[in-house]
């Protein structure tokens, strides 16, 4: 069975975007990544970058982790604001929405039913693990769901903006082993978790 792996870029103090919800990394964004950071996604993660950052950086590479993404549309609304329509031609993509009638493009599957029986359903049907992109809305109603925590941690606070599990998310204490982390020379820093069965070891 696939994993839920809820791969994001947040600050230090646990925010993975402005409170206008726009790219951090983006025109006019908030964090420049540094160079090793970008190189690390190139080897590790390469599937994670979306596609006119894969073709400017001449990646080609096959998908190493993720056969699908996921996302809300809030954070599909970012690629179509810049003009891209589907920023990961290279993974099956799944927008939720239940305000998007039809998809702005003929390879992004748009969704209008329950996100948590839908991933369940991916789970089940799916040969390499499911990638969540964002955003903080979705993630928090797929909190359940989420079997793995991979955090891109940015070296740098923003005071407010939008929570990793979005401003709905609820009271849900969960225990998480700590599998790996990378440190890098830029600062950012690569964490790790797998949900662990239970409740939270005080």
């Amino acid at each position: 069975m696939s994993k839920l792996v809820y791969l994001i870029a947040s600050t230090l103090d646990g925010f993975v975007a402005g409170p206008d919800g726009a790219d951090p990394t983006g025109p006019g964004g908030f964090w420049t990544p540094s160079p090793d950071y970008v190189q690390y996604l190139v080897e590790h993660y390469p599937e994670t970058l979306p596609g006119p950052a894969r073709a400017a950086l001449g990646v080609t590479a096959d998908n190493v982790h993720f056969g699908t993404v996921v996302e809300g549309r809030k954070s599909y609304a970012v690629g179509l604001a810049a003009g891209v329509t589907n920023a990961y031609p290279h993974l099956r993509h799944v927008v939720f929405s239940r305000t998007m009638e039809q998809s702005p493009d003929p390879t992004v599957e748009v969704v209008a039913g329950d996100p948590v029986a839908t991933l369940q359903d991916l789970k089940r049907s799916e040969d390499k693990d499911i990638w969540l992109v964002g955003g903080g809305e979705l993630a928090g109603a797929l909190a359940g769901e989420i079997d793995r925590l991979i955090v891109k941690l940015s070296p740098l606070t923003i005071g407010t903006g939008i929570p990793v599990f979005g401003r709905s998310a609820t009271f849900a204490p969960t225990a998480w082993e700590r599998v790996e982390h990378t440190v890098l020379d830029g600062g950012a820093v690569f964490l790790t978790y797998d949900r662990l069965a239970g409740p939270p070891q005080v």
